[in-house]
């Protein structure tokens, strides 16, 4: 994955810029909206971190700029301003996400994460999402595992497509608490826990055999396996 940080401080910057290389990201790091405009240029990234007080060119400006110019990529915006009126100008010039500074670097790489799982879920999605004998109608928001129907709530159909769109894949908790309850307030990490073995005891309850489809993957997460374990 390949992320384009626009930072002006070097401490902030270099920060940002090893944080995210030691999660395996190909990291471009700029100090100005104008190289920002140069690097984004022609090139498809899956994600910006900008700055909003920048040298030169805003990073308002530079937002506006970026989407005028047809770049997709979720836009991750930065400030030390933390105002409703400052946020919202950022989030109308095109920014996904808002961030106060100063921040832990944990929040900031599950925000892009997020925003990244957001995009991919959002391109060209099919009505059905089929994983082996398992199928999710997205518009019914009904399952079916082998012929034989699931009954499942709005939270573990959420849970359901986020998984199957991840096919043998480990999602963290972090990941999936930040997809499907992020802003719901009162929620804690533990709610994943708990979502997945409700998720994980009604599909085991369709198989045949037993097994389970959700497996965890130790120190990683869970991951939906199409073959019952």
């Amino acid at each position: 994955m390949n992320i384009l940080i626009v930072e002006d401080d070097p401490d902030i910057g270099s920060l940002l810029r090893r944080g995210f290389s030691s999660e395996s990201y190909d990291v471009q790091l700029v100090g100005d909206g104008e190289e920002a405009l140069r690097a984004a240029n022609g090139r498809a990234w899956e994600a910006i971190i900008l700055d909003v007080m920048l040298p030169g060119r805003s990073g308002i400006e530079v937002c506006k700029a970026l989407r005028a110019g047809g770049q997709t990529a979720p836009i991750i915006m930065l400030s030390a301003r933390s105002s409703v009126n400052e946020r919202t100008e950022g989030l109308m010039a095109g920014a996904d996400d808002y961030i106060v500074k100063p921040f832990a670097f944990e929040e900031l790489l599950a925000r892009v994460k997020v925003q990244a799982l957001r995009r991919s879920n959002a391109d060209g999605e099919p009505r059905t999402l089929a994983v082996g004998a398992l199928a999710l109608d997205l518009e019914t928001r009904q399952a079916q595992l082998g012929g034989t129907r699931v009954r499942l709530t709005e939270r573990e159909v959420e849970l359901l497509a986020l998984l199957m769109r991840h096919p043998g894949e480990p999602l963290s908790r972090a990941d999936i608490f930040a997809a499907l309850w992020a802003g719901h307030g009162g929620a804690s990490l533990n709610v994943v826990d708990v979502y997945v073995g409700y998720l994980r005891h009604k599909l085991a309850e369709a198989l045949p055999d037993g097994g389970h489809l959700i497996v965890t993957v130790r120190g990683r997460g869970f991951m939906l396996d199409a073959e019952p374990a």
